[in-house]
This record gives structure tokens, sequence and C-alpha cells, in this order.
């Protein structure tokens, strides 16, 4: 094995998925004939798509859906081929709808959509060492206008603050109401978005002034984690394996992908940044930091930072590596942990 395969083994926490349920929503009537499917589907292959008719019905005709949207149709039984290339990394949920004589019987099953990426092993030098408020529970870090912004979690506790890295000293800080957890931050269209854990609501602010402008509801059931943008959208995280991709007009999703490092889902990605192109991100409990495809969601390079722990004293299991700001000035990269009490100026390479 590789050792960039089993740096991303060790470090992102990968359980390995096969193709599930293969008994998920078979009939008495029609069944999608699995027997000659992989354990996982790459973007560059087809699926082959045949129905087992055990009963011998007479079929009309059959109309295929993938995910619900509707990829082609019929007539007769003949096998059907559909490219993949087009659809996300993750699970795809197949639907033959199967016409015989004025009746219709629908057979399913559930394929995996994994990367053919290989991450590559990245590596950090540190430039410089900043003193961390080591009560800070860290959620988001990021620059605006060359100043760093930090927000951080637990009820009661949660606050927003704009301050010196090198000295510490706060010019601005604004505090949660008690009941909210507070979590991610990213500034975009000169206004500050902040999520909440699971209060199911976010914040926006005026980036200048940090005044309160408006209060948004998730548009769906999920926990808010980390943020980012690319200059028009937000990306955003909910502690699985999905990157959101958002609107910052309207605070509407409108699309996603699942992060995947080959034949693995990465689940509880965390903070995010948007460093040249590319999605950095923190993993829930691990010494690392994936590199992430925003387009396909393929994990593309990982970084092992369990070094920056032995330039510490006091840091525990649990207080986590949390936070990355890209500084565009010096271009580094700052990063720090929850509870930590340094936070790192670091450059990157492969």
């Amino acid at each position: 094995m590789k050792k960039y395969n089993f740096l991303s083994i060790i470090l992102l926490g990968i359980t390995l998925i096969g193709c599930g349920d293969t008994k998920k929503g078979e009939n008495s009537l029609f069944n999608i004939d699995d027997s000659a499917f992989q354990a996982h589907f790459l973007q560059e292959e087809a699926v082959s798509i045949a129905i087992l008719n055990p009963n011998s019905k007479e079929i009309d005709s059959i109309v295929y859906f993938v995910n619900d949207k509707k990829v082609g149709s019929q007539k007769g039984a003949q096998k059907f081929n559909f490219p993949l290339k087009d659809q996300k990394l993750g699970y795809q949920y197949i639907k033959a709808t199967v016409y015989y004589g004025s009746n219709s019987s629908d057979a399913t099953k559930r394929i995996e959509l994994v990367s053919n990426v290989t991450p590559k092993p990245f590596k950090y030098k540190v430039v410089n060492t900043y003193e961390h408020d080591a009560k800070a529970f860290t959620e988001g870090l990021e620059f605006y206008k060359d100043t760093l912004y930090e927000s951080t979690g637990q009820e009661g506790a949660s606050f927003i603050k704009k301050y010196d890295y090198k000295t510490g000293k706060i010019y601005k800080q604004i505090d949660l109401d008690k009941k909210y957890f507070g979590e991610g931050i990213t500034f975009i269209n000169d206004k500050l978005f902040q999520l909440t854990y699971q209060n199911k609501v976010g914040f926006i602010y005026d980036a200048k002034t940090l005044k309160l402008e408006k209060t948004f509801n998730y548009e769906k059931e999920i926990e808010g984690w980390g943020m980012t943008n690319d200059g028009k959208y937000i990306y955003q995280t909910d502690g699985t394996e999905k990157i959101w991709k958002v609107d910052p007009a309207t605070q509407k999703m409108i699309d996603y992908v699942n992060v995947y490092s080959g034949t693995s889902k990465i689940k509880a990605i965390n903070e995010l940044e948007w460093i040249n192109g590319k999605i950095y991100t923190n993993v829930w409990f691990k010494d690392a930091i994936a590199i992430v495809n925003p387009d396909s969601g393929a994990v593309e390079g990982i970084l092992d930072m369990s070094g920056l722990r032995k330039l510490m004293t006091g840091v525990k299991t649990d207080d986590v590596l949390n936070g990355i700001a890209y500084n565009p000035k010096t271009k580094t990269i700052f990063v720090t942990g929850k509870n930590w009490n340094k936070m790192f100026e670091i450059s990157v390479s492969e």
C-alpha cells in the first residue's frame, strides 16, 4: 500500500463503504439485476441496468430514474446503459418503472459512486507561532481586510472577535445570546455570516461594524458546522460528508457535494477555508486537513498536522484541531484548535 493511501486511512478515519443494501426495493414482480454490479463505480464508467422478470410478464416499456430524475426510457426489456460522468460522488438510487399491460411496478437498487483521485501527501512548515486564548472553543477563523476574526462555540460562551493575532488585542467582540452555540463564519459581499450548531439559525452582520442585520432559519433539518466562500457562493458543512453550496442573497441551499477519499466517504467535515480554488477542511477529531475539489468532492491532498501537538503543552485529546484562515497578503495559513494555547502560521507544499 502506498504511503498516501495509508495516511488517508489513519488520518481521516475512513470507514470503507460497500455497495450497501442490494436487496433494498426488491418486489415480487421485477428486480434490477445486480449480479454483475461492482462494489463501487467511478464517474468515467457506466452502469448497465437489466431487469429480472421472474413471473415472465410481458413488458411493454421501462422508464429509468437516478435519484428520482428521469434519465431514459425504452420499449421492451433490453439492458439500459447509463453513463455516470455527470453524477455526484456518493450513493445513487436507481429506479426502473416497468409497464406491463395496464399496470406498472417499480424496481430499485443502490450503487455507490466513488472518487478515482489518489490524495497527495502535503507537508507544512511553521513560519510563526502566536499565543491563542486557551478558553476559546474555536469554530471559525478567517481574515477580512488583513484582520483576523474568530468565532467560538459552547452555550453561554459563544462570541465573535476581531483581534490582533500578534498581540492578542481585541478590537471588537460580539457575544451571542446564551442559548446559542456559535459555529463557523465567513465574509462575503461585505457581510459576515455565522452559523449555530443545533439551533438551526444563522446570523448576518455588517462586516465593518459587526452590527446584526438579519437572522435566518436553515432551509433543511441539519446542523451548522463550518463555512467558507468563493466570492460568489457560500459553502457550509453539517457534520456529515456533505459540503452544501448556498446562495448568500437568499440563504437557500442550491447544491452539495459528498466528500470522498478514494472509495471512502469522509464524514464529520468541519471548518472550511477556500484557498486557491480548493476547499481546505478540518475533519472532526482528526489531526489532519483534507484538500477538497469543490466541484466533485474528491479529496486531492492530505496534510498531517499531528506534529503541532508536540509544540504545545497542556492540550488534551478532546482539544481538537479546528480553525483554518488563509492570509492572502502573506500567502500563509493560520491554524489552531479548540482550547489550544497556540496558533500557528504555516506554509504548505506537496
